[in-house]
């Protein structure tokens, strides 16, 4: 047993990953907001911790005891980076032994301006460690929420279900001229949430890119399994590369969040895997397990999710106790 400091931790991916914690029933758990814990809020196992950030030194005496802390501060919401920063300094002030930033997406940012702070605070940690290690720390990310394409279902009790350029409901798809090849990564929160909770338990000493993956398809088989899913031809419109350079989307719709198209994501082979007994949850049954009641009308949503939440839970029972762009968690 540990003690774990969640930063950020009301929003939506830090709540699924915080259940999946408390459901181990090994650690104790700090909880870092900027808001006040309501009733509801507050789970009896977790301590809730208002804070601005604004002190170092006041975080370390928070983070005194802490063994590991797991930051879901939204970058493009914290201005120069100053929250983040300030956690990490107070983490290594307190003798904290482990720390992951806020990533929970995807390795590169190429095309995501609003992800920019990702990158700043990859660097911060990395000149922190250049000549002596202060903080050991790990930099998750399991690319895509498999869960945002079964929108308008949701297949997470926390994390919201967005539009995406893959519409499975609408059977429909936006994809860059010469893109159908590009590769992109897809993992369910709950998968995310597993490898956490396992990852806090392992003993070895945390890899610097905790890359977690679920499956990996090209955006072509992505849409070809939507087909396959759903019974029926995707309306697949292509878009100008150089047209979305300068911003524009010449389309006949577009997700009503997230990034208007993929961005081209290139992932290196992994030499050595940690955790390789983990079994993912494979894109294809997750999807159609999520779509298999879609004819369902709206009346029957709540039926539908139960229904959902119920497959999922058995397969969860099969693969061990221990057994993750748009919205993260927030609560600045």
């Amino acid at each position: 047993m540990v003690k774990i400091a969640i930063a950020g931790g009301s929003g939506d991916v830090g709540q699924e990953i915080l259940d999946t914690l408390l459901a181990t029933k090994k650690h104790e758990i700090l909880l870092l907001s900027r808001k006040n814990a309501s009733v509801e809020e507050m789970a009896p196992a977790v301590t809730w911790v208002q804070t601005n950030y604004k002190d170092p030194q006041k975080l370390a005496e928070i983070l005194q005891g802490v063994h590991t802390v797991l930051s879901f501060i939204v970058v493009h919401s914290d201005t120069g980076n100053m929250a983040q920063k300030h956690l990490i300094d107070a983490a290594v002030q307190a003798g904290v032994k482990r720390f992951a930033p806020s990533e929970w997406a995807s390795s590169s940012f190429e095309h995501m301006s609003w992800y920019a702070g990702k990158t700043e605070i990859r660097k911060y940690l990395k000149r922190l460690n250049k000549d002596k290690k202060a903080l050991e720390y790990s930099l998750f990310q399991p690319g895509l929420f498999m869960n945002y394409f079964t929108n308008p279902y949701k297949t997470a009790k926390h994390v919201t279900p967005i539009e995406t350029p893959i519409d499975f409901n609408n059977r429909r798809a936006l994809v860059v001229e010469g893109g159908d090849n590009d590769r992109i990564t897809l993992t369910t929160v709950r998968d995310l949430a597993n490898v956490v909770a396992r990852a806090i338990d392992y003993d070895g000493e945390w890899p610097v890119v905790g890359g977690i993956k679920g499956a990996e398809l090209t955006v072509g088989q992505l849409i070809s399994l939507g087909e396959r899913i759903r019974g029926g031809q995707f309306a697949v419109e292509r878009l100008k590369a150089d047209d979305l350079a300068s911003g524009e989307l010449k389309s006949s719709w577009r997700p009503k969040a997230g990034p208007p198209a993929f961005p081209r994501e290139q992932f290196d082979a992994i030499s050595a895997m940690l955790m390789s007994d983990y079994k993912f949850t494979k894109a294809e049954d997750f999807l159609a397990e999520a779509w298999s009641d879609a004819a369902e009308p709206p009346a029957s949503a709540k039926n539908f999710q139960k229904k959902v939440g119920d497959r999922l839970g058995r397969v969860e029972a099969m693969i061990e106790q221990l057994t993750t762009n748009a919205k993260h968690g927030s609560d600045l």
